[in-house]
């Protein structure tokens, strides 16, 4: 039996290292089209690979899945994060939690991991091919008598089965919508928002620990901390937006009004008590406003305040505006950015055509799917190489039913 990978990333390397284990007698090819595997492994976590995120109960799992989480629910419970532990310690690769819950090898190097997949791959015997471009797939019989892969640079390939982990490659969508398949349209999850402000001129890398974020049109909020950027905002909270609007963002152009809440754990009655606790104070005490003492002074600049005003002098008017700059600062974002080098879309795949059991197409059984060739994404923080392994794991398990 003869399976090709089409893609050399993470779920192909997973399906590949782990299905060869169990088909010992069977030949695995992976092919990928550019020049290096394993790219978005070796750029995650910023160098170090956030494998997966300390998140054990499936049903809370899927909450961070803005697209597919209910299809993922059962192969969670099958291959979820704690099986994901298991699996990278069978090969000598400890993984350890930070607070947020993010799970990193012990080592800090995203090169761990791609080792454990070239040597566990090299030992079964998988043949890797770089600079493969596959440009059509011939069915035979339906895929029941497997499959010609063309390629622009090799004579065509016979396959048994396939297992598809091209990521976003619209070539490869282009070739799967030719065979029949539904392609919900692309487009980005994992961004950050771009504008230019002079509230936040000038004050890149100052981070606020917890903000509350929502956009005035629509019902998207997020919360989590908050990263000033010299194009705009990012952090966590930004990124989880991002990712649950992906489609509301990209249908506005990317223009809409953010309103940021720098102090989600107080209320606008705590702040009008200000006065009187606070009374001696001045409106420019950082402390008091519980902001980076940089922001604080930019926010109440531009909101045409006097720092030097003391609490209890404050009129109803200049109260109201200190309640608008801390619980309802509002931006006009303008654009967005790709995060990093970890980008992701939303789209691909549309999952009722996937039999979520194995991976495989319901079109053609021997031919299975994962990763983000599937419309299937996550918020930041491992989830996404989550899905890519556990899709990976189950269609390996899956493969000869």
């Amino acid at each position: 039996m003869h399976v090709i990978c089409i893609g050399g990333g993470a779920a192909s390397f997973f399906f590949a290292a782990h299905a060869s284990s169990l088909y010992p007698q069977a030949q695995f090819t992976i092919l990928e089209q550019g020049k290096h595997v394993l790219g978005k492994v070796a750029v995650s976590g910023g160098g170090r690979c956030n494998v997966t995120h300390h998140c054990l109960d499936p049903e809370d799992l899927i909450q961070h899945y803005p697209r597919g989480g209910q299809e993922l629910l059962g192969p969670f419970y099958h291959f979820g994060p704690p099986n994901t532990v298991e699996w990278f310690a069978a090969k000598g690769i400890r993984l350890k939690k930070e607070e947020d819950g993010r799970m990193f090898p012990v080592s800090d190097s995203s090169q761990t991991i791609i080792d454990c997949f070239l040597q566990t791959c090299k030992k079964n015997g998988v043949t890797i091919e770089t600079s493969i471009k596959v440009k059509n797939i011939q069915p035979l019989n339906n895929g029941k008598d497997g499959f010609i892969v063309e390629t622009l640079n090799t004579e065509p390939l016979k396959a048994d089965k396939l297992f598809i982990a091209s990521g976003s490659s619209k070539p490869i969508w282009q070739v799967l919508e030719h065979l029949g398949h539904s392609i919900v349209s692309p487009v980005p999850s994992l961004f950050t928002f771009q504008f230019k402000d002079q509230r936040i001129d000038g004050l890149s890398g100052i981070t606020i620990p917890n903000v509350a974020l929502t956009v005035t049109e629509g019902k998207l909020a997020s919360d989590g901390p908050l990263l000033i950027t010299h194009k705009g905002l990012s952090g966590p909270a930004i990124l989880k937006m991002s990712a649950r609007g992906a489609r509301f963002f990209h249908d506005k152009n990317y223009s809409f009004e953010l309103l940021v809440d720098f102090r989600p754990d107080i209320t606008a009655a705590d702040i009008k008590d200000w006065r009187d606790k606070e009374g001696k104070k001045l409106l420019g005490n950082h402390q008091v406003l519980g902001l980076p003492k940089r922001l604080c002074a930019s926010l109440l600049k531009h909101s045409g305040l006097d720092p030097q005003k003391k609490f209890a002098t404050l009129s109803k008017q200049e109260m109201n505006a200190l309640i608008r700059i801390l619980k309802a600062s509002a931006f006009q974002v303008t654009g967005q950015n790709k995060f990093k080098e970890e980008f992701v879309t939303a789209g691909g795949i549309d999952l009722k055509e996937i039999d979520f059991n194995n991976f495989s197409s319901k079109l053609y059984p021997n031919m299975h799917l994962a990763g983000e060739v599937l419309n299937i994404d996550a918020v930041t923080g491992g989830f996404n190489f989550q899905a890519a392994w556990t899709g990976a794991y189950v269609a390996a398990e899956g493969l000869m039913a």
